[in-house]
């Protein structure tokens, strides 16, 4: 019959709504849950913050352990981890003094490799995607199988090698190191983007005289503003967050990066949680602010060529 409007059932729409909002409010308390605990407790009192029941929302805030912090590491106070009990709030461990060179540290290694991951996987990412030679193919999941090894397989051939060019206790011996665990996922993803441009768009070019390099800098380069965003904050992160190689590479505070020093904070003989998580809300907070600030290229980004027609 023309004319007559089917009107589905509500009670499974509703239903179906339902289960999907519970669903995702129980994925965004597991989520967000140890992130509200981490910045909670570093704004208590270390006997507030060990009380039963604990405080989700601190009773009297305070903004001393990140003081401390910041006091220690520019050299204002110096680290009281004796004779004060950890209780009354004025207890800091003995490498709060390292915490802000460590940070240091951890953003010149990670700047370094997130340019020199750039400057190596997109002339090689558009040699592969771009430029047809024998073992194209071969070659870049070759790349990509090295990503297949676990990092603790690599470690000592990673020492032995560090060890060997006079690179131990180094920034030098990290940054070697991260490119070889970052560069090629770099790579792959660098290529599928740049598959998934037009061929017409790198003859055109060179038609008109450009160069290889000039094809990439002044053509490609533009359009893969997403896919280098994503790779630039992957690398970032990778070596932001890295603590096996960094462990095994550095021994002094002149070389030690963030995850290294805040780990030490639990070998003292008695340890200060909120001081502890007052450390790692510092460690968190540089890349929620760069996945905030670049959260609409990561995901054109990382899915570039996943879908090709």
């Amino acid at each position: 019959m023309s004319g007559v409007i089917i009107r589905r059932p509500w009670a499974p729409r509703l239903l179906r709504t339902a289960v999907l909002g519970a669903a995702s409010l129980l994925l965004l308390i597991y989520v967000l849950a140890p992130v509200a605990w981490l910045l909670s407790s570093s704004l208590q009192q270390e006997r507030e913050l060990t009380s039963i029941p604990p405080h989700w929302i601190p009773d009297h805030p305070t903004l001393q352990n990140f003081r401390a912090i910041f006091a220690t590491g520019l050299g204002y106070a110096q680290p009281s981890a004796n004779g004060v009990d950890p209780t009354s709030g004025g207890f800091i461990p003995s490498v709060a003094a390292n915490l802000l060179p460590a940070m240091g540290n951890s953003f010149i290694v990670a700047f370094a490799v997130v340019v020199l991951n750039l400057l190596i996987g997109v002339p090689a990412a558009y040699a592969i995607a771009k430029i047809r030679f024998r073992f194209r193919n071969a070659a870049l999941y070759t790349i990509l199988a090295t990503r297949v090894i676990p990092d603790i397989a690599l470690v000592v051939p990673f020492f032995l090698m560090v060890r060997k060019l006079g690179l131990l206790d180094s920034l030098t011996s990290l940054i070697i190191t991260y490119l070889a665990v970052t560069v090629p996922f770099s790579v792959f993803v660098l290529a599928s983007f740049f598959e998934q441009l037009p061929d017409d768009l790198d003859r055109a070019a060179r038609v008109d005289g450009c160069s290889r390099l000039q094809v990439l800098t002044r053509v490609f380069l533009p359009l893969a503003r997403p896919a280098l965003v994503a790779v630039g904050l992957f690398a970032f992160l990778a070596s932001w967050n890295e603590f096996l190689l960094a462990l095994m590479f550095t021994q002094t505070a002149a070389s030690q990066t963030l995850p290294i020093v805040v780990a030490g904070i639990t070998s003292d003989f008695t340890v200060s949680f909120s001081f502890l998580n007052a450390a790692g809300v510092l460690a968190v907070v540089p890349p929620v602010i760069l996945a905030v600030m670049f959260e609409r290229y990561i995901v054109s980004g990382l899915t570039a060529g996943a879908v090709k027609g």
